[in-house]
């Protein structure tokens, strides 16, 4: 271990008396704080600025600080002290991109174009798209996908879903043969931009992740076929016509507000059908009962528990009910 401490330290030179100890995967590197407070809008950097004067940051009992995050490798870190020695990190062969990325998060260091080197160009072109798509949907969460949640919601609905139309797309239905699918309770959000922002898959993971972090339920993100006008009619035999729909495939967004995931909350009402009545003739067809030549209605669950309801019927039919019951 006392070689992997040298090898740490030659590479962080120090330039003034006064050194700390980081752990970090089991692994020691020995360097100057200023170098982190060089940079005080990082997390180093305020670990080891004022804050540690106040004991905010406290060593362990061997005077040593323990960097235990989840994800930050002994040779992510060598990376990321690159930073704070030149302003750039290279990131070398061997070291994920992805991974660096999220230390980087973490340490809140700004991780793009001017401060990320590396060979794999398709790994940091890849991280760097996914920060570009993140600004670009919250604008387009709150200038298109939120006002359509509101009219949904304004509407008595618990669920919101939108499809994503480019700007020249023309919609025509037949008033009197719709497409029978249920379309005509869709939001429609008439947008080029979200629709090319939402054929890249990567696109809608991002997308995906924002929504859930902004507390919203049951995501789904995807393509779908969209009926947008009438190709041909059909005639049936007698007389039905059927009109067959031209579809485009266009992205869509399906989602809830609602705290409970996979649950309904209705009530299904459930009628029971009533027990035979063996003193009086027997029932006909459709389980009714006949007496003197009238239908006895027949009396579920909820005529048992409604007593009071039985004194509004006929004397005939309230004594049969109360039999029945």
């Amino acid at each position: 271990m006392s070689g992997l401490k040298d090898r740490r330290t030659d590479q962080v030179p120090s330039t003034h008396h006064e050194s700390v100890t980081l752990v970090v995967d089991g692994s020691h590197f020995v360097v100057d704080p200023a170098t982190f407070t060089a940079h005080p809008d990082t997390m180093l950097g305020r670990m080891f600025g004022p804050a540690r004067q106040h004991n905010f940051t406290r060593p362990n009992g061997k005077g040593q600080y323990e960097l235990s995050a989840e994800g930050i490798s002994a040779s992510i870190f060598q990376v990321i002290l690159s930073f704070y020695q030149t302003g750039v990190m290279t990131c070398p062969d061997g070291v994920s991109v992805a991974e660096l990325r999220e230390a980087c998060d973490y340490l809140c260091i700004n991780f793009n174009a001017s401060t990320v080197k590396c060979r794999d160009l398709s790994a940091l072109l890849h991280e760097l798209s996914n920060d570009g798509a993140r600004r670009q949907f919250e604008g387009f969460l709150e200038e298109l996908v939120v006002p359509a949640m509101v009219v949904c919601a304004q509407g008595g609905e618990r669920e919101c879903h939108i499809v994503v139309l480019a700007d020249d797309d023309i919609v025509d239905w037949d008033e009197k043969h719709p497409p029978p699918m249920g379309e005509e309770y869709s939001q429609i959000l008439y947008s080029s931009k979200l629709y090319r922002f939402l054929k890249y898959i990567e696109n809608r993971d991002v997308a995906k992740a924002l929504l859930k972090e902004r507390g919203l339920k049951n995501i789904r993100i995807g393509i779908e076929g969209y009926p947008t006008c009438k190709e041909k009619v059909k005639r049936r035999p007698g007389g039905r016509s059927e009109v067959i729909y031209n579809y485009v495939q266009r992205p869509f967004i399906q989602l809830s507000w609602e705290k409970e995931e996979g649950k309904s909350r209705h009530v299904d009402f459930q009628c029971v059908r009533s027990k035979s009545v063996p003193n009086l003739a027997a029932p006909g067809e459709g389980g009714a009962a006949w007496v003197g030549g009238m239908p006895t209605p027949q009396v579920d669950e909820l005529d048992r528990l409604n007593g009071p309801a039985l004194s509004r019927l006929p004397p005939l039919l309230s004594q049969t009910a109360a039999n029945d019951s």
